[in-house]
């Protein structure tokens, strides 16, 4: 099978072997594997962030949302067949969704919304699971609530999703921040009630919209840029979840507010195979079906075309230079 991979990280991304193609061999299902034939996929930050950060011993695929049709399933499946179409995000120590085949255990993947093209669903699982758990397994929001959400990076991959559950699932006041007028728009079309500026102090850009104090700040991007800000702006017993990754977090000014801090990894649940690892499953069963009914729409922003080295370095490009919005998809080989 065909697969895009990379062996070296200093390797500039216009370098023709910081991701280059490969012929390997078709994967064998586990117990509770799935093998998927992959028809789509969609690039992340957690991509490049990978690629920049060691060499590999050995080609490495990367890659981790992925839309495909199972072709053969392991002795202990129970959740699927042969024949379904799927969607998820993959773990972190297996190989990834850069590749013509590839193996998944069945309690992270769901059936693919079936109003959703390929494309569309490939932009989905990994910011859907990362929104939904920071949202709701981690912060912990009571959906009948009428706090104050601040979405710092709103968007970006998950702030996309995040906005639209925030505004569709819950009762939050839901203000995003973006610093162009094409993300701005993309961000109040995806649901906020508010749009501000985070280049600008988050305390003053809150101020022009009448608020003092937000409950929940969800850091997506720069956090340490931002930390100070944060805690200014959260009131007191608020609740501060991030994702990115601070060179540095000292936590202690959080505790003349009494504010919480949640980390929120999607890889988490599979990566130590945790006890309730099937609620990715649920998750993204639930997410399939708020597409279905229309309360949520794909983030797809732009189609890359074919899955092959140079249209996936093309992507990782777009993503290093922090101008995306929305998800960048690839479809087909």
């Amino acid at each position: 099978m065909k697969a895009i991979v990379y062996r070296q990280h200093q390797l500039p991304i216009t370098d023709s072997q910081a991701l280059y193609e490969i012929e390997t061999a078709i994967p064998t299902p586990g117990a509770r594997d799935l093998l998927v034939k992959i028809t789509a996929i969609s690039v992340n930050p957690i991509d490049t962030k990978i690629r920049r950060s060691a060499d590999a011993e050995e080609p490495r695929i990367l890659g981790w949302d992925a839309v495909g049709e199972v072709v053969d399933v392991g002795e202990n499946v129970t959740l699927f067949s042969p024949g379904d179409k799927v969607y998820y995000a993959g773990s972190l120590i297996r190989p990834g969704t850069n590749a013509e085949y590839h193996l998944v255990d069945e309690r992270i993947v769901a059936k693919k919304p079936t109003r959703c093209s390929d494309a569309q669903a490939a932009a989905l699982p990994l910011t859907a699971l990362t929104a939904w758990e920071l949202l709701f397994d981690r912060l912990a929001v009571d959906s009948t609530s009428e706090k104050t959400l601040l979405i710092i990076g709103a968007a970006g991959g998950v702030g996309s999703i995040l906005t639209q559950l925030a505004s569709k699932l819950t009762r939050l006041r839901v203000i995003g921040t973006a610093s162009r007028p094409e993300t701005t728009e993309w961000v109040r079309k995806l649901g906020a009630d508010q749009v501000i500026d985070h280049t600008h102090p988050l305390s003053e850009e809150l101020a022009k919209i009448g608020v003092k104090h937000v409950d929940y700040v969800a850091s997506l991007t720069h956090t340490d840029s931002h930390y100070q800000q944060i805690i200014e702006v959260l009131a007191p017993q608020g609740k501060l979840g991030l994702i990115d990754d601070p060179k540095t977090l000292d936590a202690m000014p959080l505790k003349k507010k009494a504010l919480s801090l949640h980390w929120e990894l999607m890889f988490t649940r599979s990566l130590f195979e945790t006890e309730d690892m099937i609620r990715q499953h649920e998750i993204l069963s639930q997410v399939a079906k708020l597409v279905d009914e229309g309360i949520l729409s794909t983030t797809l922003a732009e189609h890359y075309g074919k899955i092959n080295a140079d249209n996936l370095r093309r992507a990782h490009a777009m993503l290093e230079s922090h101008k995306a919005k929305g998800k960048i998809v690839l479809e087909g080989f």
